[in-house]
């Protein structure tokens, strides 16, 4: 078993990822990782003969998609863009938008070969397409020419989640139904081979998950589009938590990535910075260490501090939060710094300040050659949950 880590490394998720990888061929540590539940955040690992439902976790298929437009920046009134954004898409708990939805996705969620799926359609009609909490956002961009684009991040919302918690139920021979176990951050990774009923059940169950990501994703591009009043030129949409079946070292194996964009060569990716800061377009270019690698890469700047030091305690009482402790973070001078940025601001809060994370451009630098930078997009919008919203489905 090879590990191969990019930039500085958390000695922290660096156990974590060898403890996931000894029975593995091959890990990665990318330069946004930090501790994850089991599989550290920005690892991946290459299984011959299992998969991973704590490595994928529990919010499957979170991924990232981003589109060019045909406007420029400068021809929409951002401010109100932002404000229909906010009453017209679900962040968090519920809809604020009650249209019934229809994809083609719900059929397949009614007729899933893993039955149990079946019974959860309902709630995933009830939230395809809608954004969740956490880091998730829908955001606004300007690119060196001036190009809009639009840029949306997360995953499959209950859905992914009452499915992953199932599968770590069975694995663990408990009932699919059970509530999630308490297991600790560093938990023992859960491994289920490839050549079991259960192995099989799951790689369904998770690829259904990520057509409903998939969907959700574009449906939320498509609502934006129509509020703007513009068409996608380019689509660029990846999953981050996801496990695939690749071809690496001349071996067939299951590579499982937590917190990591695939970045196979000529493969184009977006990678969401801070609310504040420069997103970016990139590609995956062949080298010897991008082969290293696995063909992955960032999905973000990666967190430096963790939410509860950002946004401090809370207590929760009768629907209403109270204050426990101070967090490190101003949110009034943030929510200030974006307005003399120019950036209108939908929710958020210190949890999800540009401080709480690495600088996207030195982690990028840490790939080296392994990726290429195509666009640097500017955020002029972002829209994300409120930090008053509790949401059991964020990452």
């Amino acid at each position: 078993m090879k590990i191969k880590s990019f930039g500085p490394v958390d000695e922290r998720a660096k156990q974590q990822l060898e403890r996931c990888a000894e029975q593995a061929r091959f890990a990665v540590l990318c330069a946004d990782h930090h501790p994850g539940y089991s599989q550290p955040i920005g690892g991946a690992v290459a299984y011959a003969a299992y998969i991973s439902p704590s490595g994928v976790g529990y919010d499957i298929a979170c991924g990232n998609k981003a589109v060019l437009t045909d406007v420029m920046a400068d021809q929409i009134d951002v401010k109100t863009v932002m404000d229909d954004i906010e009453r017209l898409i679900g962040f968090g708990v519920g809809r604020p938008n009650p249209e019934p939805v229809d994809h083609e996705v719900l059929e397949k969620i009614f007729k899933a070969e893993f039955r149990p799926q079946r019974k959860m359609l309902q709630m995933a009609s009830n939230q395809l397409g809608t954004v969740g909490s956490g880091n998730h956002y829908v955001d606004l961009f300007k690119d060196e020419q001036g190009r809009l684009w639009i840029g949306v991040h997360f995953g499959s919302r209950g859905f992914g989640h009452r499915t992953a918690t199932g599968f770590l139920n069975l694995a663990k021979n408990r009932n699919f139904d059970d509530k999630a176990g308490n297991d600790s951050m560093d938990a023992e990774p859960t491994l289920i081979r490839i050549d079991t009923t259960l192995g099989q059940d799951y790689i369904e169950a998770m690829n259904l998950a990520g057509d409903y990501a998939y969907a959700g994703r574009d449906m939320v591009v498509i609502k934006v589009l129509e509020i703007i009043g513009a068409r996608a030129v380019e689509e660029i949409h990846n999953h981050h938590n996801f496990a695939w079946l690749e071809e690496h070292f001349g071996e067939k194996v299951w590579v499982v990535r937590k917190g990591c964009t695939p970045a196979f060569p000529g493969q184009k990716g977006f990678v969401g910075s801070t609310m504040g800061g420069t997103s970016v377009i990139l590609e995956g270019v062949e080298t010897p260490e991008s082969r290293e690698g696995l063909y992955s890469t960032v999905h973000g700047a990666g967190r430096v501090m963790s939410r509860t030091q950002a946004a401090g305690k809370q207590k929760w009482i009768k629907g209403v939060p109270h204050r426990v402790s101070k967090g490190l973070v101003d949110w009034e001078a943030v929510q200030l710094r974006m307005m003399e940025l120019g950036i209108e601001l939908r929710g958020g809060g210190p949890d999800e300040a540009p401080e709480v994370y690495k600088s996207l451009d030195e982690v990028l630098s840490f790939h080296g050659d392994t990726i290429k930078v195509l666009h640097r997009l500017q955020p002029i919008g972002v829209a994300m949950a409120g930090s008053e919203v509790v949401d059991p489905y964020k990452d």
